[in-house]
Order: C-alpha cells, then sequence, then structure tokens
C-alpha cells in the first residue's frame, strides 16, 4: 500500500512542480518580480533565480513524474520547499504583503497576510511528501526501477538475506 502511496505523491509533487514552472516560464518578468519581491537577494541573483527557477521546477516535476532519480529530485524538491516555506516566514514578520509568486504571479497583495497561513501549510505539505520520495528507495512505475535494476543480494547466504524479502516488499 504504501509503494503506491509513493507513486501518488511522486505524481502530486512532480505535477505541482510542473504546473508552477509552466506558469512561470512564458513570463520571466514576472517570475522576476515575485522573486525581488521577497528582498532577500542582491538584484541581479534576483534576476538569475528569477530566470532559472520555472526551468528547475519543469525539471524536478518531470523527474518525479516520470520516476527518474526519485531520491536526488525528492531532495531537491525538499530543499526548494524549505527556501520557500523560510521566504514567506521572512516576508510575513517583516510585514511585507505579497503574492508568494508560486504559482506566476507577484509582487504587491493586499490579501497576502491572510494567505501567508495557508502557503506555508501547502508548502509544509508538500515538503513532507518530498521527504518521504528522498527517504524511501523505490517506487513502482518508476524509470529508476529499468535504469538502476536493484543489485543482486547474495542469495547464495541464507543469513545475509533473512528478512530481506520482507524489507523489499516494504520499500
Amino acid at each position: 500500500m504504501l509503494r503506491w502511496g509513493l507513486v501518488l505523491a511522486r505524481l502530486v509533487v512532480g505535477g505541482v512542480w510542473m504546473y508552477a514552472g509552466a506558469l512561470k516560464l512564458p513570463h520571466p518578468d514576472t517570475s522576476v518580480t515575485a522573486v525581488r519581491s521577497y528582498q532577500l537577494l542582491p538584484t541581479g541573483l534576483a534576476e538569475t533565480v528569477g530566470h532559472v527557477l520555472p526551468m528547475l521546477e519543469i525539471v524536478v516535476g518531470a523527474c518525479l513524474v516520470l520516476g527518474l532519480l526519485v531520491r536526488f529530485t525528492g531532495a531537491v524538491s525538499a530543499l526548494l520547499q524549505v527556501a520557500f516555506i523560510v521566504g514567506i516566514i521572512s516576508v510575513w514578520s517583516r510585514g511585507i504583503a505579497i503574492d508568494c509568486g508560486c504559482f506566476g504571479n507577484g509582487g504587491a497583495d493586499p490579501d497576502a497576510f491572510h494567505k501567508y497561513p495557508w502557503e506555508i501549510a501547502r508548502d509544509s505539505g508538500l515538503l513532507a511528501l518530498s521527504l518521504l520520495l528522498a527517504w524511501r528507495r523505490r517506487t513502482p512505475v518508476a524509470l529508476d526501477n529499468l535504469l538502476f535494476p536493484p543489485v543482486a543480494r547474495h542469495i547464495d547466504d541464507p543469513e545475509r538475506t533473512r528478512g530481506m524479502d520482507d524489507v523489499e516488499a516494504s520499500a
């Protein structure tokens, strides 16, 4: 059951990343404005992040949906979620009312203070799923299973393989 839950986690987190990146990609200026609005990065770095972030989101999302390098992309996803949560907490604590820019918008938003708790909760849920994907070895229906088959175990030594069927079944 957990194994298929991991597939669902991959699809949800990957789908969110691909959707967010696809909304930002055609409008790089809006993405740059969103990053600048946080007032955390120097102007040049904010522009670079604003341009690169949509592509990174699409790549991370596609890898998760396809099941490619799941542990690595799960870890990258988790790091991105931590950065976004810290960013939202930062602007909230400094009294800056902006749209998070998560799905293509950005800039001033007078209703932001009412949205921040929801955005933090959403990103925390995605963070939890990302950490789960980074922690688990394999998920069904993943390119990783074709490209990186499981390493053969010591089948000639029953002591070394005792209980391994149970571990593999729960992985």
